[in-house]
This record gives structure tokens, sequence and C-alpha cells, in this order.
């Protein structure tokens, strides 16, 4: 028997099962951990039924003060009676536990908070009338109620019964004055950023040409004059803009709706600072995915409002992929060069060794510390040299000498080049020594070996590397929040301003995105269903890119296999 047990474990056939069951563990967590961050966060975008009902708050003494309750229901929990009683809830102690909801109740405007714990066993009843009404709002986060009045210009256009459920005049009122005050903020976004952006740039390289003038001492009467002219045609123009803007603003506010909100509170809301009104109860499933397709599209498309906590992350998507790329285009050829000096040119010795030791340390030291030697050297030493020499007439404020896309990219780059390094090193030392005599014996140097058979050998190892590099980049976030990622950059580093790219300006990343939705957020239930839609985001961007950069590897791969053979 123990003979037989012991032929069994020498044959390893234990080992393999283990490693079997090891694989199947991590991809089944992995499986289940993006099951989580779908389920918590696709599902905050879907339209709820939002439930009017009737709730008891349980006081110390006298009867329970009864007032009605309209929200969506978000969550249930059970929770002991102590835990209820310290938080200023009387309740009975003879049942040791109790069942509370958390409704999202909205009007942030008319009350202290939006969310709320109600506890099941006093609430009655529970309705969902079809003509209860949600607005997505650009300030105060959602508004839950009645439509009872539409107004233009402050005269009353539709009046809605709130007790009739088929009184549906106001609501289809308010319809086209949505679409109208959508198409106008558009025509404001549009005029504010591109036309008056575009005029405010000019101005500004004006003025910086003034200020270069007069620091080289070249401010003649005709450059000047030439400068001003040019400014008073885009002042002109920019008077132009600003009227037709104002114009847009006023016409904006034309209309209105008067809302009821629960317990009778009336309130009017200008149509303007509505994103998106919808009566979930009325919908079927067919409107239903339609609005929860045009909410999941504006949080991958649209800018963040009300503090991150609502609207979309597409600057964060977008500084995220730039500075990756950007990354990758800097930690290559460095590590690839650094690879080959090490391998093919450098002297195996001593030295060499220490390199390749300290290279490897290099991949383990913090991220936070690559942060720190990024902001001290890349910004306030590289950077304001820079602005010395090339920005002077932009001094004192500076225009690389403060963090930027360009020195978090560098940043990113320094921490993943051991990894670049190691990688391409251990492709360079795989490839036989037969192909690189082969070459030299056919009369080709050692650097056309080199470039012509040796490199594009090892470019799956080099491939390889960069997947781990863009890997590591994309989910750092410590670093990145010295050297140029900051909470809120709604203005893309890309535009239609000269040089186009612009390396200075500082980003949005996805990953200090969940930091400060999840941890500096005002609102934390509002956030809560952010952050796992964010991280879901985050992990679908980085298998991406890593996707795109597995399929070009095994291309390269498949193209040098039979030289290998």
């Amino acid at each position: 028997m123990n003979n037989n047990l012991q032929k069994f474990f020498a044959s390893g056939t234990p080992w393999i099962w283990v490693n079997a069951g090891a694989v199947a563990i991590s991809i089944i967590m992995t499986v289940g951990l993006l099951l989580l961050l779908a389920y918590n966060g696709l599902g905050h975008f879907w339209p709820k039924d939002i439930m009017l009902a009737q709730y008891a708050q349980p006081v110390s003494e006298g009867e329970p003060l009864v007032r009605e309750i309209i929200g969506e229901r978000v969550n249930s929990e059970v929770v002991s009676a102590e835990r209820i009683i310290s938080s200023g809830i009387p309740v009975s102690a003879d049942q040791p536990y109790h069942e509370r909801e958390l409704v999202k109740i909205g009007n942030r405007d008319l009350q202290d908070s939006d969310y709320t714990w109600l506890l099941s066993d006093y609430m009655s009843e529970i309705r969902y009338p079809l003509h209860l009404t949600a607005f997505e709002r650009r300030e105060w986060g959602n508004f839950y109620g009645y439509v009872k009045e539409v107004r233009e210009a402050g005269a009353t256009v539709a009046v809605s019964d709130p007790a009739i459920e088929q009184d549906t005049a106001a609501w289809l009122a308010l319809q086209p004055r949505i679409a109208r005050a959508l198409a106008l903020h558009d025509e404001i976004a549009r005029l504010e950023k591109d036309e008056i952006g575009e005029v405010n740039y000019a101005i500004e390289r004006l003025r910086l040409q003034e200020r270069a003038l007069e620091l080289r001492g070249e401010a003649s009467p005709e450059a000047l004059s030439a400068i001003a002219a040019e400014r008073a045609q885009w002042d002109a123009q920019y008077a132009e803009m600003q009227t037709r803007l104002n114009a847009l603003y006023a016409e904006s506010e034309r209309d209105s709706v008067v809302m009821l909100a629960m317990n009778g509170q009336e309130t009017e809301i200008a149509v303007s600072e509505i994103v998106r009104a919808y009566q979930p109860n009325a919908m079927h499933l067919g409107n239903k995915l339609a609005t929860y397709g045009s909410k999941l599209w504006e949080f991958l498309s649209d800018e963040p409002r009300e503090a991150n906590t609502e609207g979309g992350i597409f600057p964060a998507i977008f500084g995220t992929v730039v500075m990756v790329l950007l990354m990758a285009i800097f930690v290559t050829p460095f590590g690839v060069i650094a690879a080959v000096y090490l391998r093919e040119y450098a002297r195996q010795g001593l030295v060499t060794r220490i390199i390749r030791i300290a290279v490897n340390n290099l991949a383990g030291v913090p991220s936070i510390v690559y942060g720190v030697f990024g902001l001290g050297f890349f910004i306030y030493f590289v950077g304001a040299e820079v602005d010395q020499v090339f920005y002077p007439e932009a001094l004192p404020a500076p225009t690389f000498g403060t963090p930027g896309l360009l020195w978090a990219s560098l940043t990113l780059a320094l921490l993943t080049v051991p990894v670049v390094i190691v990688s391409t090193e251990e492709g360079l030392a795989r490839i036989p020594r037969s192909l690189r005599e082969g070459s030299l014996a056919l009369g080709a140097t050692k650097f056309e070996t080199l470039w012509r058979v040796v490199l594009p050998m090892a470019s799956p190892a080099m491939m390889t590397g960069l997947i781990l590099a863009v890997a590591r980049a994309a989910g750092e976030v410590a670093p990145l929040m010295l050297v140029g990622v900051v909470k809120l950059a709604p203005t893309l580093p890309v535009d239609g301003n000269y040089p186009f790219v612009h390396l200075d300006q500082k980003i949005m990343h996805l990953g200090f995105h969940i930091y400060d939705v999840g941890f500096q957020s005002p609102n934390v239930e509002a956030a809560r269903p952010l952050v796992f839609a964010t991280a879901l985001l985050l992990v679908l961007v980085i298998a991406l890119l890593n996707f795109a950069a597995v399929a070009i590897r095994n291309r390269l791969r498949e193209k040098y296999k039979a030289l290998e053979n």
C-alpha cells in the first residue's frame, strides 16, 4: 500500500491535479469578481420602479409620525434591534431583528439626503402609480414626484391633476420642451468649448507673442500694432459669440415644470436642468431597455457632474488610454535598447550582473516612490528648465513645470521599464546561437544580424513585456496623483488647436476616479454603484489593451516559428 502511494506521488499526478485545481479556483474567482462588479455596477442604470408608500415613523412618545414616501427601493438588510435603537429610532426590543430597506427618495434640494433607511414593518399602502415621474438633473441629483404644471415664460401651458393617473396633459407637453432644452444645451456646450475656446486660445497666443517680443527687446510699434489689430478682430468675434451665448442661455431658461413631491411639497424646476425624464412604472420592457441603453451610453460618453457621482466618465477613459499608449511609446524603445545592450554588447562580468540585479530590484520598488521621483525630477527640474528655455513668455505660470500628461506617461514608463528589459533579455537568450552564426557567415554585420534576425525573432518576448507593462501601468494610482492626474479635467488633451496634442495638460484616470468617487465623495450611497461600474470598465479597458497586444504577439510568434524550428 505504501509502495503504491509512493509511486502515485512519484508519478507527479497529484501535482497535476493540484495545479489544475489552483487554475480552476483562479478562473472561478476572476469570473466571480467580474460578475460581482457587473451586478453591482451595471444594475445602477436600470430604470427602477418608483414606490409610493405610507411610513409610520416610530417616536419616543405618542403616535407614530406618518409621512408619505416616494422613491426607488435600492437594498434591504436585517439588523439587530440594538443597532436600530442606537441610531436613535425607538423600536421594540422584544423583536431581536428587524428588516430595513434603503430607499432613494431623491429631491436633495428639498431635504437633507436623497437616501434613507426605512423599517419594513412600518411601511404600508405600498403602490406604484403609473404617472410617478423621475427626473435626472444636472444639479441636486434625481427628483421624484408628479408632473403638475408646465410653464412657458411664466405662463401655464398645460396642467395635470396628480390624483388622476390618466391625466397626462402636462407630461405630454413636457416632452418636446425637454428635447428642445437638450438641443440648446448641446449648442451652448459646442459654442463654449469649440468656438469661444478657439478664440480664447488665439487671444492667449497673442498675449504670449507680445510678451516674447518684450523679453527679446523687439517690441517695435509696428509689431505691437499688428498684434493689437489681430487681437481686435478676435475680440470682436468673442463679443459676437458672447451675445449669441447670452441669447441661448435666455432661450434655454424659457420653460419650467411644477412638480408635486412627497408630503405635498411643490417646487418649480427649470426644464434646462433636466437631463432625462421618464415614468418607469408605466414603461414596458422595451422602453426600459432603451432607457437603460441611453443611461449606459451617457456613462461611457459624457462628462462627470455632481462631484463625479452623476454623468459619465469619458474623460477618464480617454485619459487612461492616451496615457498608457504614450507610456508604451516611451518604454518600449528604452527597454529594448537596454536589454539589447546588456545581452548583445555588454561584457558579461560583475558590472553587468550588478546592473541586472538593480533592474530586478527596481521592479519591486513601491510605485509611490516613482511618483515622488517624477515630481522632483521630471516636473521640478526638467519641466522648470523646459519652461525657462522654451516658454519664458508664459512665466511665472508654468507650462511643463507642473503635473501633466507627459510627466505621468514618463513616470509610468520609468516604473515599467524593468519588466520590458527582463522580458526582452529572456527573449534574446532563447534565440539559438546558430542563427546568429549563420547570418554572420553569410556576410552580415553584427548590427544587421541583430536588426534583421535577432530582434524580429525576439519581438514576441518584447510584446510580452509590453503586455505586463500595460497591465501594471493602467491600474496604477498612487504615482499619478503626484504627476498629472486630477479629480476633474473635462477638457481632453487632444483638440483642434495647435499643437493638437497638449502633453502639458492634466488628465483624468479611471483608477484615480475610482479612488475619488469611493473615498472622497460627499454622497456615499450614490457613489457606491459608480465605483463598481468604473472598476468593471477599468478591467475591460486593461483587458482590451492586453488582448490587442496578445493578438500582435501571436501573429509575430506564428511568423517566426518556422525560422526557430
